[in-house]
């Protein structure tokens, strides 16, 4: 029998497959993918939005990228405790400024003068995170050093492709840590051969410049995008002592999902196929 808390996160997955399916069909892949992040933006059972873990003194700092090819635009945000989708607000970014990261209060200053949806920052703090603070604390307890994202990718009628991520960085992080979310080609990357959303260790996927790796070798080795995938993920990744995963999107719309985490969950649909969703380390 599955637990309540993966009976609520499947519940979740299926709600931004819909959405993030309705926005397909109705526009673009960057609406899809932004339509899917929300949902899980708001779902407290992910780490991103409400219900990111906590960092050292007890609060929440959120960061989200999102990117689209053939063009290579992007947009990201970091370090924003107000911003009830910053999802929206990174696209935002990328579609308003000039600049591809903003962050802070500064980035939230300018969430405002769009008329973007904020909370309070303690809307965003869960009681069930309070707690796993508290223990990770207490205790120095390995098991309770938490983190991942939230991400989509999708390709649309035009056969344009789109990748976004949001997070709330790892559980007791200092105070100001930024994630690879926001940073393009690390956790987000999208060109004309594929779309990936990484998750998992931020630092080992920043140092190894994981999502434009994998691209990189799409393009210039022709390994098949699953292949590029496992690739990253085994020699440069794992070597690091890292672990993660990664959704990615090719121009076939054929996804790979490969992870060397424990666990990650994930939904897919392709074309007229049935929708699928995967919990913790189902395959």
């Amino acid at each position: 029998m599955p637990s309540g808390d993966d009976a609520a996160r499947r519940e979740a997955l299926e709600r931004a497959l819909d959405e993030g399916w309705s926005a397909l069909e109705s526009g673009s892949a960057l609406d899809a993918v932004q339509a899917a992040v929300e949902v899980l933006e708001d779902a407290p059972d992910f780490n991103a939005g409400r219900g990111s873990v906590l960092s050292a003194d007890g609060r929440v700092e959120m960061d989200a990228g999102i990117a689209t090819g053939p063009d290579g635009r992007a947009g990201a945000v970091a370090y924003v405790t107000r911003v009830r989708h910053p999802v929206a607000l990174a696209r935002t970014v990328m579609e308003s400024t000039p600049h591809v990261l903003l962050a802070g209060v500064a980035a939230e200053r300018f969430a405002e003068e769009r008329d973007l949806e904020l909370m309070k920052p303690s809307w965003f703090v869960t009681a069930r995170e309070r707690e796993r603070l508290a223990r990770a604390t207490s205790r120095a307890s390995s098991s309770e050093v938490g983190g991942g994202t939230v991400g989509a990718v999708a390709r649309d009628s035009a056969g344009a492709l789109a990748a976004a991520t949001s997070t709330g960085g790892t559980r007791g992080q200092l105070p100001g840590r930024i994630g690879d979310s926001p940073l393009i080609g690390a956790g987000t990357y999208a060109d004309a051969d594929c779309a990936i959303s990484a998750t998992g260790d931020g630092e080992a996927i920043i140092r190894t410049v994981a999502a434009h790796e994998v691209a990189a070798l799409v393009r210039h080795t022709g390994l098949q995008l699953a292949e590029a995938c496992e690739q990253v993920l085994r020699d440069r990744i794992e070597p690091l002592g890292g672990g993660a995963g990664m959704i990615a999107l090719g121009a076939s719309g054929e996804p790979a999902m490969p992870f060397t985490t424990p666990a990650m969950h994930r939904a897919w649909r392709v074309g007229d196929d049935p929708a699928q969703i995967a919990i913790a380390n189902e395959r």
